[in-house]
């Protein structure tokens, strides 16, 4: 038996309250799956990173319930992928800022921009989600 795991397909999500302990339960909840899919060696720590800096960025924003999805997905049989998806009741997309050496905010869009393979902002009918892939090594 190999030490693969097949998760192509494999999806969960969450709702989040808009609450200031919303971050912290993703965070718990995105590394306990990523643990349980077999993916802690790898896109554990920076997807955690960047899904507790788009949490962020809905809980400062918008006042309604936060959802977080995890989509591990293989769009060609070159590049697995690990899709992520915040969204939030806001329809405004997020706007991307550069933010001075001693600003303490700002820097959540440049992380997902810097890190993620691709990523993107869609609107829905009640919302939007901001979402990035990462690859998923072989």
């Amino acid at each position: 038996m190999s030490g693969v795991i097949d998760i192509d397909g494999a999806c969960a999500e969450w709702t989040f309250p808009a609450e200031p302990d919303a971050v912290r339960s993703a965070r718990h909840a995105v590394r306990d799956t990523l643990r349980d899919w077999g993916l802690d060696h790898g896109v554990s720590d920076v997807t955690v990173l960047l899904v507790s800096e788009l949490v962020t960025n809905s809980l400062r924003y918008a006042s309604g319930p936060i959802g977080v999805r995890l989509v591990c997905r293989e769009p060609d049989e070159n590049s697995p992928a690990l899709r992520v998806e915040v969204s939030d009741p806001l329809p405004d997309p997020p706007v991307a800022r550069t933010a001075a050496p001693d600003d303490e905010t700002g820097r959540g869009l440049q992380l997902v921009a810097g890190t993620a393979r691709r990523w993107g902002t869609k609107r829905g009918s009640t919302g939007k989600t901001v979402w990035f892939e990462l690859p998923l090594a072989g």
